[in-house]
C-alpha cells in the first residue's frame, strides 16, 4: 500500500516540476525522494512521473492519482490537527452519563463553564436513573465518563469526588420519621425497580428488620421528593434531588445515610476525559444551604 510519505513526495515533485527542488522543499536527499517515488511506481505498476532533460512531469497515471493523493494528504493533516485539538481540549466529542438527580446541581455548572472555555467540544449527555445502568453505559463504550453513585459492580477506573446524604422528605406540615423503625409505620414514596436506589434502601431497611410500605413508586428521585411534598408519603431521596423552591420538610436520618459520588471511565488516559473529570472534581458535590438548614433530626 502506498505510504503517505510516497504520496507527499509525488505531490512535491509535481508541484515543483523538479526532483531537486522537491527534495529541498521536503528537506530530503534526492536519492531518498527518488526511492519513495520508485516504491510508489512499483506499488502501482507503472511510472507516475516522466523524467525530462530539465525537470519532470506527470505521466497519465501520475495525473490520475494526483487529486486522490492530495486528498489523502489533506485528510492525514486533518487527523493530526483534530488529534492535537482534542489533546488540548480545543475540539472533539465527549459523551457523559450522569445520575438524573445530579444533572442540575452538580453537572450543569460544570457544563456551563466547559462550554465557555471549550466551545468546539461537542457534549452529549445521558441521564440515568440507576448506578448500574450508568456504569453499563460507560463499560460498553456508549459513554466516555459516568458521574453518579458508586455502582455495585465496576472494573474500570473509579474516583470518588464526594458524597451526598440521603434524607427523609415530607410535606411542609409534617414531621418525617428519622429512623427506619419509624418508617415502617409510614406510607413511603418508593422507587421503581429500574431505579437502583430503591433496592439499596430496601437492603438497608431489611438490615434494620423493616419492610418499606410503598404507597406509590416512581423512577425519578426528583419526582419522589415532589410527591412527598404533596403529602403522598415519606420519600428517602438524595440531596441532589432537592431544590430550595418547593415546600417540604427535610430531615437527616439516624444514623445519617450517606453514599459516595464517583466518576467512572474506561479511558483514564483520554485528554478530554481527564480535563472534564478535573472540572467535576474541582466543583465537588454541592449542598444547597436552604436545605442544609433543615437537616437536624428531631430530638
Amino acid at each position: 500500500m502506498a505510504t503517505l510519505r510516497a504520496l507527499e513526495c509525488l505531490i512535491a515533485v509535481l508541484d515543483a516540476g523538479s526532483v531537486t527542488e522537491a527534495a529541498a522543499r521536503l528537506h530530503m536527499s534526492q536519492p531518498a525522494l527518488s526511492h519513495q517515488i520508485a516504491a510508489l511506481e512499483r506499488e502501482i505498476g507503472t511510472s507516475v512521473v516522466q523524467r525530462l532533460p530539465r525537470g519532470v512531469r506527470a505521466t497519465a497515471a501520475g495525473r490520475a492519482i494526483a487529486d486522490d493523493a492530495r486528498a489523502a494528504l489533506a485528510a492525514a493533516e486533518r487527523v493530526v490537527r483534530v488529534g492535537r485539538g482534542v489533546a488540548t481540549g480545543a475540539q472533539g466529542q465527549l459523551r457523559i452519563a450522569c445520575a438524573e438527580t445530579m444533572t442540575a446541581g452538580l453537572l450543569a455548572p460544570v457544563l456551563r463553564s466547559w462550554r465557555r472555555r471549550h466551545p468546539a467540544v461537542h457534549l452529549t449527555l445521558h441521564e440515568m436513573t440507576s448506578a448500574e445502568a450508568l456504569s453499563e453505559l460507560v463499560a460498553t463504550g456508549a459513554a466516555d465518563i459516568g458521574i453518579g453513585p458508586r455502582p455495585t459492580r465496576w472494573d474500570g477506573r473509579l474516583e470518588v469526588i464526594g458524597s451526598e446524604e440521603i434524607v427523609a422528605v415530607a410535606a411542609a406540615d409534617l414531621e418525617p420519621p428519622t429512623t427506619f423503625a419509624e418508617l415502617a409505620e409510614q406510607p413511603v414514596v418508593h422507587y421503581h425497580p429500574d431505579n437502583g436506589l430503591g433496592a439499596w434502601l430496601d437492603e438497608i431497611a431489611a438490615a434494620s428488620g423493616v419492610t418499606l410500605d410503598a404507597a406509590t413508586r416512581t423512577r425519578q428521585a426528583t419526582t419522589a421528593a415532589q410527591l412527598a411534598s404533596a403529602g403522598l408519603g415519606i420519600a428517602l431521596v438524595p440531596m441532589s434531588a432537592l431544590t430550595a423552591t418547593f415546600p417540604r420538610t427535610v430531615r437527616s436520618l439516624r444514623p445519617r445515610l450517606v453514599r459516595d459520588v464517583v466518576c467512572l471511565t474506561t479511558a483514564p488516559e483520554d485528554a478530554l476525559v481527564q480535563r472534564f473529570q478535573a472540572e467535576v472534581r474541582r466543583r465537588g458535590v454541592p449542598v444547597p444551604a436552604a436545605i442544609t438548614a433543615q437537616l437536624r433530626p428531631r430530638d
